[in-house]
């Protein structure tokens, strides 16, 4: 009798901390929600574009020895997961040893030819969330949690198939990355561009074999800003003759918010278009918003808050995708990577806070959650001048999005794209995955836009197949394939 009243109490508590788990899945929606609406405040956390000039001011370079510390990072084996035929390492590395701030990261290494494929950085955006809760257990990395919140099964479309996948949480105070010094959860996006060059650095002593190795960022989202800063950082401190020359050979950002001004029209110009504002609505955004300007009214907030209260209770990750409903689960039932579960989000948080599996990813005991609580204090209104000069240094730069996506949809990322008004050098055309259209495709001069159709704002969650496709044409400097035999 009291072993079945301690099973009823443990099933009370796990149903519990599910539920609150999942109440707070709007947590990555809200982070970017908080900061677009800050920017309308009376100080705003904005900054000029980058220029040359602020990439190339970074302090000395906290460097340290790493001696022995990737063989302390190996990863045994993580609890509950299946045989891999893989290696992977996960671990801290530190970037400012005053303040103790230590980022944490997360490498999956390919399980065929790691030692000649590429490296891939993935960074999450928010700004403020979890590379490692989002992108690697719930879009493109080798595992997806069950609904038990205790087991892992593979994702047959990993994206260490093609490459080797570096995943790091940043900045300081997101997933289990940390600081002992609680004003560093104040930040912005100079202090992550330079606390995750540091990291790089450092990271390639501890992984030499890395060093020489072509070098890729993706991220999705506010790593919009993330990523292309970083890229510009490494141009910058690559022509120092001191430095650590990383390989930077591309960057793709999926669904990312870019441009402040192209971005809010994008978004409530798919909303009316697909049929989740009212005409009078969005009559009343083109009337008040100046988009070209980026000066907007009390009369212009005032639709685009109604545009937002129009939608009603939607996933806007996936305009079409249904709710978590916890009431309709089946503990322990196997999941499947080609069936998007929209309750994911408990599921990796009650993994992920399980002390064992800390412990197998050398990670602090902590609680854990998807987004950290940081203050963002810079955030330039534009990122596409940053975007040109890495057009203008031969980097490789994919814009890619899910088109059924409405945080940053594709119609934001085509207005950002057409800002740049750059030559179209491959005309817009479908492209094929499964003898299936998987999105379509446009080739500027130094940017490829491309769709990945039914895909939501984490492209690889909804369509990993398609996702797979699409990272691998970026990889090898190829558009996606335009018909399959």
């Amino acid at each position: 009798m009291k072993m079945m009243h301690i099973s009823y109490l443990l099933l009370v508590i796990s149903v519990y901390l599910f539920a609150f788990s999942v109440a707070s899945k709007d947590n990555q929606i809200t982070n970017l929600n908080k900061l677009i609406k800050s920017k309308r405040s009376v100080n705003p956390p904005r900054a000029e574009p980058w220029t040359k000039q602020d990439a190339s001011n970074l302090s000395p370079v906290y460097i340290v020895p790493q001696e022995g510390s990737r063989e302390a990072d190996m990863i045994d084996k993580l609890p509950g997961q299946p045989e891999v035929d893989f290696d992977q390492y996960a671990g801290y590395v530190t970037v400012d040893a005053e303040a103790g701030r230590a980022l944490f990261y997360y490498l999956a290494e390919s399980p065929q030819n790691s030692s000649t494929k590429p490296l891939v950085l993935w960074l999450n955006g928010g700004p403020g969330c979890s590379s490692f809760g989002y992108g690697a257990m719930e879009e493109l990395g080798p595992f997806r949690v069950n609904s038990d919140g205790q087991t892992l099964y593979r994702n047959d479309y990993a994206w260490n198939n093609v490459a080797n996948v570096l995943f790091l949480e940043s900045p300081a105070g997101v997933g289990f990355s940390y600081s002992n010094r609680s004003s560093d959860y104040t930040t912005g996006d100079k202090r992550t561009a330079k606390d995750s060059y540091t990291f790089l650095l450092n990271w390639f002593e501890r992984f030499p074999q890395y060093k020489n190795r072509s070098f890729f960022i993706t991220g999705e989202s506010y790593a919009g800003h993330y990523v292309p800063q970083l890229a510009s950082l490494i141009l910058s401190e690559n022509e120092k003759t001191n430095q650590t020359i990383i390989n930077l050979t591309g960057i793709a950002i999926g669904n990312a918010w870019i441009d402040d001004n192209t971005s809010y029209k994008g978004t409530y110009d798919y909303f009316w278009t697909h049929s989740l504002n009212s005409d009078e609505t969005i009559a009343g955004i083109n009337k008040y918003c100046d988009y070209v300007s980026g000066n907007y009214s009390d009369k212009c907030y005032q639709y685009q808050s109604q545009g937002d209260s129009e939608l009603g209770d939607i996933d806007i990750y996936n305009i079409y995708a249904p709710l978590c409903d916890v009431n309709t689960q089946k503990p322990g039932s196997p999941g499947s990577v080609k069936d998007f579960d929209p309750c994911s989000d408990g599921y990796v948080s009650t993994y992920l806070n399980r002390a064992e599996v800390q412990e197998a990813l050398h990670a602090r005991n902590t609680s854990w959650a998807h987004c950290g609580g940081v203050g963002w204090t810079d955030s330039p209104s534009t990122i596409l001048p940053t975007i040109s000069q890495l057009i203008a240094n031969g980097i490789s730069v994919w814009i890619y999005s899910g088109d059924i996506d409405g945080r940053v949809p594709v119609t934001s990322s085509r207005y950002s794209v057409n800002k740049m008004k750059l030559p179209i050098e491959t005309a817009w055309r479908p492209w094929y995955y499964n003898k299936e259209v998987g999105g379509y495709v446009v080739g500027y001069r130094g940017v490829v836009l491309t769709t990945v159709r039914g895909a939501g704002h984490e492209v690889p969650s909804y369509q990993p197949g398609r996702a797979l496709l699409m990272i691998s044409s970026f990889l090898q400097g190829e558009l996606p394939p335009a018909f399959e035999e």
